[in-house]
């Protein structure tokens, strides 16, 4: 292979010549400038889904849970399937970020920091509703495995405690990581601030950062333990989250090949929602040559294989059913296609496997209004996936004097709707507040900021970056 064409395969992860300055300007800018009317349209619109949540949380407190649609046998229900999307959706941002990281996948760097807070802010949304749930929220204390004044201690053998451990665990270690990474860019804002008080908070949130050689040493240091940490809390997480249906006898949730499923669709769900809101941050704050078209084409590919994974596994449980010979079992997949809720079967498995398929066309992974279209359309099937399992697997229990049906309140709706506008809410006042794009990587990947020596050929001449 030529040396020209060696170069013409390598697709620039920053499109334009910007200078390091007017990066800086670009990426701070929405910190920098009063918001804009778009901006005050999308924070209304997410409060006033967040106050709609509010109001049926604390209707919940007030009257209890028997405000929902839960009854016997379906006792779990939209709590928990909001429960298990939320840290689905908060999968992707490590994985984005650590796992690439380590790989030394380079095209992270646009999407990473805005996946890391997204992690955040799911994970946030998610601990909800497990919290609301027990039906005393007011009891939730005794979850932590401390000797209380009853001498009381928590049970350890159960997965629901497992969540407790997993999830506080996997949020702690996610907020070390993103607030690690966001120090030299408070520095950076501090710098450019003409503002006192901001200038003064900065310098707090940065530690007196200086970018010298030894703080650069230290960060990067950390940096890479922490992702380090992070990578087997992917695997880790949502096996766990996966325990609560695999440890019980319910057919349809006891088998073993919920860890890796349940993994393979939180990255899947996951990776679709940093798509959606990236496809929306890109576009209202100018950054396409940042958070490029062929970052979101890369993303495109893992969606197609998450996907597959993901469909993959919908069809190894309907043969391991088959393949048992346990009655219960069989009957409890065919109810999920041909039952009362066949509907949701449908939605889930369409818009979960056969609609990603499309991404196999490259004029689909490089069109941005058919990936918005396709990444809502999974955000929507995976949500759909949590309530097949759990709602369709609990209505038709082993005796028929054990079947009930579950329809939700508009006291179940409206915490859904909740807890997008929670969601959306923390990640408007995030893109306001804080560099949505890791300044510094984005710098360190730009055309001409690596030395390159060659030391057999020249690089062609119209290559070589203009001064």
């Amino acid at each position: 292979m030529s040396l020209d064409a060696t170069y013409s395969r390598e697709l620039p992860l920053v499109e334009g010549r910007d200078s390091l300055a007017e990066i800086d300007d670009v990426i701070a800018k929405p910190n920098e400038t009063k918001p804009s009317y778009k901006w005050y349209i999308a924070i209304s619109i997410s409060s006033t889904a967040l106050l709609i949540g509010a109001v049926c949380l604390w209707l919940t407190f007030w009257y209890g849970i028997g405000l929902w649609g839960n009854n016997m046998p379906i006792a779990w229900a939209m709590g928990i399937v909001n429960f298990v999307f939320w840290i689905g959706i908060g999968h992707a941002g490590t994985l984005i970020s650590a796992i690439l990281f380590l790989l030394r996948q380079k095209w992270r760097t646009g999407i990473a920091r805005f996946a890391e807070g997204m992690t955040i802010f799911a994970v946030i949304t998610a601990g909800i509703f497990p919290a609301v749930h027990t039906g005393r929220p007011w009891l939730d204390a005794y979850l932590v495995p401390y000797p209380n004044q009853n001498g009381i201690w928590v049970n350890f053998t159960s997965p629901l405690l497992w969540d407790v451990f997993a999830v506080s665990t996997y949020f702690t270690v996610s907020f070390l990581y993103w607030y690690i990474g966001l120090i030299p860019d408070f520095a950076t804002l501090r710098d450019r601030t003409t503002s006192g008080i901001k200038k003064a908070a900065y310098t707090i949130l940065c530690f007196g950062w200086r970018g010298s050689n030894r703080h650069w040493q230290h960060y990067e240091r950390v940096y890479l333990i922490l992702a380090g940490l992070s990578t087997p809390l992917v695997l880790s997480v949502h096996t766990i989250v996966s325990f609560d249906f695999a440890v019980s006898v319910i057919p349809g949730w006891h088998t073993t090949i919920f860890p890796p499923y349940f993994v393979a669709g939180a990255i899947f769900s996951g990776f679709g929602m940093v798509s959606t809101v990236l496809i929306i941050v890109r576009k209202v704050f100018d950054m396409e040559h940042i958070i490029t078209l062929n970052t979101l084409e890369k993303m495109n590919k893992i969606l197609l294989a998450t996907g597959s994974m993901v469909g993959y596994a919908y069809i190894m449980e309907f043969f391991i059913a088959w393949y048992s010979g346990n009655t219960f079992e069989q009957f409890t997949f065919i109810n999920r296609v041909f039952g009362p809720y066949a509907w949701t079967y449908a939605v889930m498995f369409s818009c979960n496997v056969i609609f990603p398929q499309l991404f196999w066309f490259k004029k689909i992974r490089r069109s941005i209004p058919a990936t918005f279209v396709l990444v809502l359309l999974v955000n929507v099937g995976m949500w759909f996936e949590r309530f097949v399992i759990i709602v369709t697997s609990l209505t038709r229990d082993f005796l028929p004097t054990s079947w009930g049906e579950f329809y939700p309140t508009i006291y179940d709706i409206g915490i859904l709707i909740g807890s997008f506008g929670l969601f959306f809410t923390l990640v408007l006042l995030f893109v306001k507040t804080f560099p949505v794009v890791a300044i510094s990587e984005i710098k360190a990947v730009t055309e001409g900021a690596q030395p390159k020596h060659h030391k057999k050929h020249n690089k062609p001449a119209e290559l070589v970056p203009q001064e």
